[in-house]
């Protein structure tokens, strides 16, 4: 019992380590792709962030990282999960906290 409690200790520290790792990558791309509003904050369309090639080849799930940041208040766009094609023109909105210009 011990050894399969360490096993799952260990496997939920790997994902958590994953979760982290993709909104990592999410923040530095929503960084690149978006536009300054007048808040400060960096706003970017979902069609865009879901087309472009560097998050595709680097994010195993775009949708979990980004319903992942939004649950931690990095990020926000309406709705509870985004699916390109129906919602390609909700804006994700970056935390202005997050923006590195």
């Amino acid at each position: 019992r011990a050894r399969s409690s360490a096993r799952a200790r260990m496997a939920a520290a790997e994902a958590n380590e994953s979760v982290e790792r993709g909104i990592e990558l999410l923040v530095e791309g929503l960084n690149r792709l978006g536009a300054k509003d007048a808040d400060g904050a960096k706003t970017v369309t979902f069609g865009v962030v879901f087309k472009d090639e560097i998050l595709e080849q680097q994010l195993e799930t775009l949708v979990g990282s980004l319903k992942a940041a939004k649950k931690r208040g990095i990020l926000d766009f309406k709705g509870q999960m985004l699916l390109q094609g129906a919602h390609d023109s909700v804006v994700i909105t970056l935390a202005k906290d997050k923006v590195t210009d």
